[in-house]
């Protein structure tokens, strides 16, 4: 069943459903190749950025949990790292990740761009995903905003074909930009009545569970992916090493020193992220303090440098310090 926006009577009729119906609580995951537009919907649907987003694939390495405040529902979103064929031991703990998180969830969300025709990698995850029986899947056509009416069409037909050939249906098929804010809303109400019923699982007002450490290691990472080599984003990685109110500051003008180390895997890669005279670690701290400021509300001081962490992707031993 594809989804689209109600009429305005439907509305009504359920608005009146709604107030009967009993609150409910529960786990989605986002799931997909990389780069299908998972963080972006996740941020969409909870309003403020809980994900770091990028143009480059395989950018999430937490599962990040977006919480959604509704009347009726608590959508906790579980955002995991894309499933894709693992070259190094992180990459192996990646998707280790991903298929934990899948069996752990109320509702398995499968991500697919809008722009990109059906790959061996989307019928590979949909091919584990038809073996999970119990769960409900969605399947959601995500970027619409890049594509016709036409293309879309296309996309809605072979991915609802997939799930016939490998035998199972989707609980909905729903086109959604999250770009353009279209049907982020709708998906949400589509998700809703399939989580359990509970009450909310987290207090009103939290969006994520994340610790803010993690948060600020994740944001200062994806200030320094922006415009860089394609093979350095998977050899970045941040870890915050401390955030320390400064004690010697008026009540009503306070500062956070934030103190964080960039690594990477060889020398040679420490010249593209600092930069000529030290002009991109500059540009990293000022783009990635302005959305720390505005997560932790405070006025922060960012003190950034970066260190050689040699094959770390490869290195269990390296892997553990950097927290995977």
């Amino acid at each position: 069943m594809v989804a689209m926006s109600a009429r305005p009577n439907q509305e009504a009729a359920a608005q009146r459903a709604e107030n009967d119906a009993p609150h409910r609580a529960g786990f989605a995951c986002f799931v997909g190749r990389p780069n299908a537009g998972k963080s972006t919907l996740t941020n969409a649907l909870v309003g403020q950025k809980v994900a770091i987003t990028s143009n480059r694939p395989q950018t999430t390495r937490h599962t990040v949990r977006g919480i959604v405040h509704r009347d009726d529902a608590q959508l906790i979103l579980v955002d995991t790292p894309g499933l894709h064929k693992p070259r190094t031991l992180l990459g192996e703990r990646l998707n280790d990740v991903v298929r934990t998180t899948w069996a752990e969830v109320d509702v398995i969300g499968f991500c697919l761009p809008a722009d990109q025709k059906l790959g061996p990698g989307d019928k590979y995850i949909v091919k584990e995903l038809a073996g999970i029986k119990k769960t409900p899947k969605i399947a959601i056509i995500t970027k619409t905003d890049l594509v016709d009416s036409k293309a879309l069409a296309e996309q809605l037909l072979a991915v609802s074909a997939l799930a016939e050939e490998l035998g199972f249906e989707w609980a909905e098929i729903v086109p959604v930009s999250a770009v353009g804010d279209k049907q982020v809303d709708l998906l949400a109400d589509l998700i809703a009545p399939l989580l359990p019923e509970s009450p909310p699982l987290y207090p009103e007002g939290d969006l994520t569970d994340e610790p803010e450490m993690v948060m600020v290691a994740e944001l200062i990472r994806e200030a320094a992916l922006e415009g860089v080599r394609d093979e350095l984003p998977h050899s970045i990685a941040v870890v915050v090493e401390e955030m320390l109110p400064r004690t010697d500051r008026p009540a009503d003008k306070p500062l956070l020193d934030i103190h964080a180390n960039v690594y990477i895997e060889r020398p040679s890669q420490k010249g593209i992220i600092i930069g000529p005279k030290g002009k991109r670690l500059k540009e990293v701290g000022t783009k990635s303090r302005k959305h720390i400021e505005a997560l932790l509300g405070t006025p922060v001081f960012l003190d950034l440098h970066v260190k050689v962490a040699k094959d770390w992707q490869r290195d269990p031993k390296q892997l553990r310090k950097l927290g995977f």
